[in-house]
């Protein structure tokens, strides 16, 4: 592996401890607002801010022609409009961290798909990272069904998040992209967060706008470093990071939010979540993680986690 410069070594830092930190800091801005008025508000102006920075980057922002335009909204809807809006309703049922393991067991559904609808070798290393992830959900289900507050349905939720973000990623490494891919995300993400505010103002209650001071920082978070900076940052690096390095970074995501649960939102985790954390950490790298001199699929499967 090709040692990381220092400039890439603080870039994957920061990148791992945003993506770390943004699922108790949803949590908190769940406790005053609807969870799709929250991903609705936030994706769309996040949106806005980077299609001004890539304008700035000299980036052509429109799509050409019915083809781009159609791949706009066949890739956006469960890369972006499936994952977003299943993920932040998981959220709003489960603790932060439980959510997040959860959420990124997204690459082995990603490479169990392509086993299923591609055909994709089935090996004894997507086996064992299969047995892992379902080792893990078993633990937390054991865990929410024996709580009398227990709210099971949100595995539900984040389960249909990580298979959305699984078949998208499949889908996204089968296109034959010719438009930027920074333009494609933009534009995922503006007709996302559109549909989700729709589906906001119809299935949600009326939204109260006077929030916490602490909400209204998670708020300007999510705006400005889920969806600018850290977005940013990943594209600076996706072409530049080897695949391992890339995956060893989505492994410290779950961790990074199960244990920052506690000083955000004041969510401890339990025993059962710290194993089911093993267990997806040992399936991703099942998956993700492969063996020196072999072909690497999981370069693109790394490369399309993002906008997370």
């Amino acid at each position: 592996m090709t040692p990381l410069s220092r400039r890439q070594l603080i870039g994957l830092v920061l990148l791992t401890l945003m993506w770390g930190l943004n699922w108790p800091v949803m949590k908190l801005a769940l406790r005053e607002i609807s969870p799709l008025y929250f991903r609705g508000l936030t994706m769309g102006l996040g949106a806005l801010i980077l299609a001004g920075y890539f304008g700035m980057q000299g980036i052509r922002l429109i799509p050409r022609g019915r083809p781009e335009w159609q791949t706009v909204v066949v890739l956006g809807l469960p890369n972006i409009l499936g994952w977003h809006a299943l993920s932040i309703i998981g959220v709003a049922h489960l603790p932060a961290g439980r959510a997040a393991i959860l959420g990124f067991t997204m690459p082995v559904w990603t490479v169990l798909l392509g086993v299923l609808l591609y055909r994709d070798k089935l090996t004894p290393r997507l086996v064992l990272a299969v047995v892992a992830v379902l080792s893990g959900i078993a633990l937390l289900l054991w865990n929410e069904w024996a709580q009398l507050a227990g709210r099971p349905e949100g595995i539900a939720w984040m389960q249909g998040a990580a298979l959305c973000w699984a078949l998208g990623t499949i889908w996204m490494r089968r296109a034959q992209l010719t438009l930027p891919a920074q333009t494609l995300v933009v534009w995922m993400m503006l007709m996302s967060a559109a549909v989700i505010m729709l589906l906001a103002v119809a299935l949600e209650p009326p939204q109260r706008w006077h929030f916490s001071t602490a909400v209204w920082v998670s708020l300007v978070w999510s705006v400005l470093i889920n969806y600018g900076a850290a977005q940013v940052i990943w594209f600076a690096l996706a072409r530049e990071l080897p695949a391992a390095t890339s995956a060893m970074s989505v492994m410290a995501v779950p961790l990074i939010g199960t244990l920052s649960a506690p000083l955000i939102v004041g969510e401890w985790p339990h025993w059962q979540d710290m194993a089911a954390m093993v267990c997806v950490v040992v399936a991703i790298g099942a998956v993700l993680l492969r063996r020196s001199g072999q072909a690497t699929s999981e370069k693109a499967l790394s490369e399309s986690i993002t906008y997370r």
